[in-house]
């Protein structure tokens, strides 16, 4: 169904290459996020109060990659998180006059489409935790490894947006390592969060929809809406991606919750990335001020189009609306207040609830907000 090492060539044929430096600069460049991300894991639990079960944690590597190393860490993890559909298409196919010719040539066409979207994504990600991924260091290590988690540190990227914004090396560095070990913390401390965000994910991939015909069919319409043939206001589909319109009603009600969910992850880290900052980044004022806008503005009219395509314009809102909402709750019942979030799914914030603080601080503390707070 995908062919998993033709997108991982077409990925590393086509990403740019990353910024000159020398083999000297490379290595000290490594060391030092390796070194930021031990001494971010101090400062993250110290401000968040999250401290995992050492007894139950397992041993989540650091790696510092290059962007090569990333698309081949993430086709790993698209391997592992596809399985479940890809058998289940699979398995439709079977019988079917032709399908093993047909198979493989869509194989090579899905791997190719794979390989792009990711050669366009490899110069853009600073850091990643691998919710999904298995517990190696191997980074083509896929489906049958055990699962687990790691924490990726983009070195070619994290270089090319400090001298873009021209920020102090070390500060910047350190400051984008803060962000990802909140990320590693989120699901080293709350052991549950893994298994649901897993589940969630393979109920939204189980309602896709899997009669071609229904499948144009939903294709035919999201190209309307986008080409104006239809009203949109009158459809609300205004602001919408194409991922979005071409989702069944099922997946948009999982993609409410898994909004929220990847709201509040996003929004905590960066919540926590600039709470720590002002101890241990001395000009985390102005990297968080240069890059707030870059995020708004992009790269150019190709790459705010494609981010808009792909979604990736409604991740930058899930930053934005998820710090808020951190901010809010803190501000209301303090850090163990707050933290009472990650006790169960039952008392994560819905997408409503992102939107407005006060309603989960009613809600799961049995209390009412000001008036007006979160909006």
């Amino acid at each position: 169904m995908v062919d998993w090492n033709l997108a991982v060539a077409t990925a590393t044929r086509l990403v740019r290459p990353g910024p000159e430096v020398t083999r000297d600069e490379a290595r000290a460049v490594v060391a030092e996020l390796r070194r930021h991300a031990r001494t971010s894991e101090r400062h993250v639990r110290g401000f968040t109060r999250m401290i995992p079960d050492g007894a139950e944690v397992p041993d989540t590597p650091v790696l510092v990659v290059d962007r090569a190393g990333w698309v081949r860490a993430n086709v790993a993890g698209f391997r592992e998180l596809l399985a479940p559909l890809l058998g289940k298409m699979q398995d439709r196919r079977a019988g079917t006059p032709g399908a093993g010719v047909l198979g493989a040539v869509g194989g090579k066409v899905t791997g190719v489409e794979l390989g792009m979207l990711l050669s366009f994504l490899a110069s853009r990600v600073l850091g990643q935790y691998e919710t999904f991924a298995p517990l190696e260091r191997d980074l083509s290590r896929g489906s049958g490894a055990a699962a687990g988690g790691r924490l990726l540190l983009v070195a070619p990227n994290v270089v090319h947006v400090e001298r873009e914004l021209d920020v102090h090396p070390h500060d910047f560095r350190l400051w984008v390592c803060l962000h990802e070990e909140t990320h590693r913390t989120q699901f080293t401390a709350v052991p549950w969060l893994r298994d649901h965000l897993e589940a969630e994910i393979q109920s939204f991939l189980g309602a896709t929809e899997m009669d071609p015909a229904a499948l144009l069919e939903r294709l035919r319409e999201a190209a309307q809406a986008f080409a104006g043939a239809r009203p949109d206001a009158e459809r609300g589909d205004e602001g919408r991606t194409l991922v979005e319109l071409v989702q069944t009603p099922e997946q948009r009600e999982v993609l409410g919750r898994l909004t929220a969910v990847m709201s509040l992850l996003e929004g905590h880290a960066d919540y926590v990335m600039d709470g720590v900052g002002p101890e241990v980044v001395p000009s985390v004022a102005e990297i968080r001020e240069k890059f707030q806008q870059r995020r708004a503005t992009g790269a150019g009219r190709l790459d705010a189009a494609l981010r808009k395509l792909l979604g990736l314009d409604a991740k930058l809102r899930q930053y934005r609306d998820g710090e808020r909402f951190v901010r809010a709750v803190v501000g209301q019942v303090g850090m163990d207040g707050f933290n009472r979030v990650w006790t169960s799914p039952n008392t994560l914030p819905t997408k409503a609830e992102i939107a407005r603080p006060a309603d989960w601080v009613a809600r799961v503390h049995g209390r009412g907000g000001e008036p007006g707070e979160g909006e």
